[in-house]
C-alpha cells in the first residue's frame, strides 16, 4: 500500500493527471466562456464570433452564401486568437485549480517528512550519547 501510495503522489502522475484533465474535463467549459463571455465582448468591437475575424491575402476574395471561400486566399486569424484565449484560460484554470493547491500539499508533506527525520536523527544522537555514558561508566 505504502509504494501505491508512493506511485500516486510521484511527480509524473500529477503531471499525467493535469493533461488528462487540460485535455478533457476543462475543454467545455473553457470553449463555453469563450463562445459564452469572450466572443460577445470582442463582439462590442464589430462581430459577435472571434472566427469571423480575418484578412484576405490574395484578393479579390470572395465567399459564397454557404461560407465557403471561391477565390482568394484568407487568413482566418480570429479562430486562432479563439484557440489562444482557450488555452490560456486553460491553463490558468489548472494552475490555479490544481497545480498551487498540490505544490501547496507537496511543501506540508515535506516540511511533515523533514521533521520526522530531524526527531529520528536526534533520537538517534540521544541514545549514542546514552550508549556511550554506558561504556564510559562500566
Amino acid at each position: 500500500m505504502k509504494g501505491f501510495k508512493e506511485f500516486l503522489l510521484r511527480g509524473n502522475v500529477v503531471d499525467l493527471a493535469v493533461a488528462v484533465v487540460i485535455g478533457a474535463a476543462f475543454t467545455s467549459v473553457v470553449n463555453a466562456f469563450v463562445k459564452g463571455v469572450i466572443s460577445p465582448l470582442v463582439g462590442l468591437f464589430g462581430t459577435k464570433d472571434l472566427a469571423a475575424y480575418s484578412s484576405c491575402l490574395k484578393g479579390p476574395c470572395e465567399v459564397d452564401a454557404a461560407g465557403n471561400v471561391t477565390s482568394g486566399i484568407f487568413i482566418l486569424w480570429g479562430s486562432v486568437l479563439s484557440a489562444a484565449l482557450s488555452f490560456l484560460i486553460t491553463a490558468a484554470v489548472v494552475y490555479f485549480l490544481l497545480i498551487l493547491p498540490m505544490n501547496h500539499f507537496m511543501r506540508k508533506r515535506k516540511s511533515v517528512e523533514e521533521e520526522a527525520l530531524e526527531a529520528e536523527a536526534k533520537e538517534v544522537e540521544l541514545l549514542t550519547e546514552i550508549r556511550d555514558a554506558l561504556v564510559r561508566r562500566g
